[in-house]
């Protein structure tokens, strides 16, 4: 039967599946010959699921998966630039493009594309046939490219966000109706297609003009009447080149196709032809899961499967995740059927719900729990009646809870049970939620830290991320339970019925998440990374976070208070310089200031029509002799320090403790350094007198005093011992001045002729090596010209070529393997390690630093998993930790002691796992308040 009314076409943009498949996964190789095919299984998968969920009212009776055709259109015809800026497709995915053609036809799913035309201009072509014919057409895509063509029986399908794109969606992505988008594109043009467009203007504008003036050729035959000057102009000025940028965006829609809709009718697959490619390309789980579905024998394939960085990896096959099958546990003879289950399993995956996100002042609503796949359960414990005509609901408790004492003394034999292991996502959270409620969890997992240990450098680590990536499944958004804004609830708010939905989903996809990264941290070999210095970093974390430290307020608004005064001074100071008042704070209005009213050099304007007016710009003009952007400079250092520190650390403090509580990331870098947040405690200034005496404001309560312990330049001896620079190596291990050293190398000048200058200079040096630091960085540090700082680096290079040596090693090591290793074997992966153009240098310089980093952030991870042990005796507590610092509270008296065993813990940190050439040399200092023992 001909394709016509009653029939519905899928149209699917392969090229967009082969991308979001490519960046989804890991870099996985075959087994048997290194073959990349992580692209192939990520677009495997999403075509299987797609094929499965293609149901009911949905379902197609013609699909096709149409790609771009490697090569140039018909459009570099009409401009020769077009798509010029786009960088090659990365080199690993190259050879798996051919491979996602095999595994459309292996589906038996009609392909195909067309040489001179776009993946785009041939969806576009079946869609007006289709739309032409009677049909029903969805294009499985979210291209803008392609919202041009919605409307009359056409509609778009966000498979990602499962969102459908109507002409409502239409004009609320581009301000007008579908066909009017080309219009609107011609205008604001396409910096990722390199389509010029109007200059100037921006899609919001473009919308505007073309719904005043009704379509494109009217709005430039009467471009003179436009009242902004600018705007005319460009408008008449540019008319040629906005008409090609529509020729360029303009789809075509009456292609001559080899093919007629009648050949896209759906077919289901033929075994014996997709199991093979799948046994072909090694993937077990997927043929195994077909193979079920078919009614057939998987076919048998090599012992090990596809492969993570090198090692084996698979996955298990998982059931459909379903939350309206999730359990509401209500009473003690419902939950103990999930305790025995934990017993009978021996572990079981646990998230809470909360009412904050603070840890230290949240209320625990309730508990979920997941024995397997599928079968998952909420226990709510204060979840509110919304029954009431009050604006925040009742605060009578909802029917069908169990009371928290009752729940928690139940769970808490098994939640502290050493034989049951305790599964979660950021388990940190839950620990601090659970130790507040008299339950110390132990033994877990969390497979955050595994996703971190297996991936980073890869992707973030959040369960919703995690989920789409690893499960195709995006889970419940939280905002669809709380809303948004000032109309926002708290959890225990949400309707329990809800609750239990959303809260038993993150305990079912977090064992589903374990399940699949708990046997690759083996295959991987970063089981050690895991099992040493992430997991059993948790509790100590947990430990120092509910610990706290004291801060008095009154330091704080004293320090405000001067603060204020100070600013308001310079302010008088810069209105003077400027010869009239300005709002300080305004970047706009500084930069008439500076470049067109004072005519200074160097003003750039960004696509605001505004100048620049960055620190870095700033800095620029302060060293040529500029006056004005100096004490900008100033204002805006103590704008930044009243603001983030002085006036906001007093709004952290705890009202029940009286201490501040910072929370610890421990996946916030790729390269192991913790990061600290709510408040950020880890980015106080110490090169200025005002950021130091900030830290004045931290002080020990009485009876007892502060003890700072830092490591003495661990990463310049870590890159002495990688680097193989005997000088330096000796230089440390004879306690000199490693500063004064390199500059007496470099500059031949004698030890006892140093000037601070020259040993400044060297400094700068050594430290910026570490982080790559070009001429024109290293100028700008130093303030003297790029050719001259320049020739230090060259010279740097020359009297110690080992670090280059090491550069160019580490450099050559991440492209071949994808990422690079600490000491201890902790993997950074380096995805845009073979980038084109600026992303090319950022990557190569992290990929330089991330050895020596995160080495040094290993050391001290061992240094505070073994400190709560080694302290336990003392009357003595770990607050803080800070790049490279250990902050202690200490009871008077015995601060000698705790020193001396702090110190022996932190410089024997990396025994005996690893041996470092250069003797690790920690600081102590101790003092009432943070900025004396520091």
């Amino acid at each position: 039967m001909a394709f016509g009314k009653g029939h519905h076409l899928h149209l699917i943009d392969g090229s967009a599946f082969i991308f979001r498949a490519y960046h989804a996964l890991p870099p996985l190789t075959r087994k048997s010959d290194g073959l990349p095919i992580g692209a192939v299984s990520g677009f495997c998968n999403m075509l299987q699921k797609y094929v499965e969920d293609a149901s009911g009212a949905d379902a197609p009776t013609h699909a096709a998966v149409i790609f771009d055709y490697s090569g140039k259109s018909f459009r570099n015809e009409i401009y020769d630039q077009y798509k010029a800026n786009r960088p090659p497709a990365p080199e690993d995915l190259v050879p798996q493009f051919p491979l996602t053609r095999d595994a459309t036809r292996a589906f038996n799913v009609a392909c195909h594309e067309i040489e001179g035309f776009e993946a785009d201009d041939i969806i576009a072509t079946l869609a007006v046939q289709g739309r032409e014919a009677g049909g029903r057409v969805t294009i499985i895509s979210s291209d803008k490219d392609l919202m041009q063509l919605v409307g009359g029986g056409v509609e778009m399908l966000d498979a990602m966000k499962n969102r459908r794109i109507d002409r409502d969606g239409v004009v609320e992505k581009f301000g007008v109706l579908p066909e009017r988008v080309v219009d609107v594109q011609a205008l604001a043009g396409d910096s990722v297609d390199n389509v010029p467009g109007a200059p100037g203007i921006g899609i919001k504008t473009a919308a505007l003009l073309i719904n005043e003036y009704g379509d494109l050729e009217t709005l430039l035959e009467r471009a003179g009447e436009i009242k902004q000057p600018k705007r005319r102009e460009t408008l008449i000025d540019k008319a040629d080149q906005i008409r090609m940028s529509r020729d360029l965006v303009q789809l075509k829609e009456d292609m001559d196709l080899p093919f007629s809709l009648d050949d896209l009718e759906v077919q289901d697959p033929d075994p014996e032809v997709l199991l093979p490619f799948l046994a072909e390309m090694e993937f077990r789980t997927l043929s195994k899961r077909i193979a079920d579905k078919m009614g057939v024998e998987a076919p048998i394939m090599p012992e090990t499967p596809a492969s993570v960085g090198g090692e084996a990896a698979d996955t298990p096959d998982l059931p459909p995740i379903d939350p309206e099958k999730y359990e509401h546990v209500s009473d003690a003879k419902s939950l103990q059927r999930w305790i025995d289950l934990a017993h009978k399993r021996g572990y079981i995956a646990v998230d809470t719900e909360t009412t904050s996100l603070d840890e230290m002042q949240a209320e625990l609503v309730g508990i979920s729990l997941c024995v397997e796949p599928g079968d998952a359960c909420y226990i709510p414990l204060i979840h509110k009646d919304g029954a009431s005509d009050d604006l925040f609901g009742s605060d009578k408790l909802a029917d069908g809870q169990m009371s928290p004492d009752e729940a928690l003394t139940m769970l808490k034999p098994i939640f502290e049970d050493p034989a049951i292991l305790k599964i979660g996502q950021n388990m940190k959270y839950d620990a601090k939620i659970f130790a507040r409620n008299g339950v110390n969890i132990t033994p877990i997992d969390d497979t955050m830290l595994m996703s971190y240990a297996l991936f980073s450098g890869i992707h973030n680590h959040g369960m919703d991320a995690l989920s789409d990536r690893y499960l195709n499944h995006t889970p419940i958004p939280i905002k669809s339970l709380l809303g948004t804004g000032k109309s926002a609830i708290t959890f225990d708010r949400v309707p329990v019925d809800e609750a239990v939905k959303y809260a038993a989903e993150d305990a079912d996809i977090t064992l589903r998440l374990w399940q699949i990264f708990k046997p690759q941290l083996h295959q991987a070999k970063v089981t050690t990374v895991y099992e040493t210095l992430e997991r059993p970093l948790v509790p100590v974390l947990a430990q120092m976070e509910m610990s706290g430290i004291t801060v008095d307020r009154d330091t704080l608004s004293r320090m405000s208070n001067a603060f204020a005064q100070k600013m308001a001074g310079l302010e008088a100071e810069i209105h003077e310089l400027a010869g009239r008042s300005f709002n300080v704070g305004s970047p706009k209005q500084l930069g008439e200031i500076l470049f067109d009213e004072m005519a200074l050099e160097g003003g750039k304007k960004g696509k605001t029509g505004a100048y620049a007016t960055g620190a870095d710009v700033l800095e620029d003009l302060a060293s040529e002799g500029h006056d004005l952007p100096a004490r900008v400079l100033d204002w805006r250092q103590l704008s930044k320090l009243k603001s983030t520190y002085t006036d906001a650390l007093q709004d952290h403090i705890n009202p029940e403790t009286g201490r501040v509580h910072t929370s610890y990331v421990q996946t916030g870098a790729s390269t192991g350094r913790l990061a600290s947040t709510d408040p950020n405690l880890q980015n106080i200034p110490v090169r200025t007198e005002e950021g130091r005496r900030i830290r004045e404001a931290f002080v020990a309560p009485k009876g007892k005093t502060l003890v700072s312990l830092d490591y003495s330049q661990i990463e310049l001896r870590i890159l002495a011992h990688v680097a193989g620079i005997d000088t330096m190596k000796q230089a440390f291990r004879d306690g000199l001045d490693i500063h004064a050293m390199t500059a007496s190398e470099m500059f031949d000048v004698p030890l006892d002729e140093m000037t601070p200058d020259i040993r400044r200079r060297a400094k700068a040096i050594n430290f910026g090596v570490i982080y790559g630091i070009s001429g024109f960085g290293l100028g700008r540090n130093l303030r003297i010209p790029r050719s001259e700082a320049q020739a230090f680096i060259d010279a740097y290079f020359e009297r110690y070529p080992g670090i280059r040596a090491y550069m160019d090693e580490t450099v050559a090591f991440a492209k071949e393997h994808g990422h690079v290793q600490t000491l201890f074997g902790r993997k950074i992966h380096t995805p845009e390690i073979a980038a084109k153009g600026p992303r090319a240098g950022f990557a190569r310089r992290a990929a330089i630093n991330a050895p020596i980093q995160g080495t040094a952030a290993d050391v001290i991870r061992r240094a505070m998993i073994r400190m709560p042990d080694a302290i336990a005796d003392l009357p003595a507590k770990m607050l803080l930790q800070v790049h490279d610092e250990l902050l202690f509270e200490v009871e008077d008296g015995a601060t000698d002691q705790l020193i001396e065993t702090a110190r022996q813990i932190m410089e024997g940190a990396a025994h005996p796992a690893v041996h470092i050439d250069v003797p690790l040399i920690v600081d102590a200092g101790t003092g009432t308040n943070w900025a004396e023992a520091h």
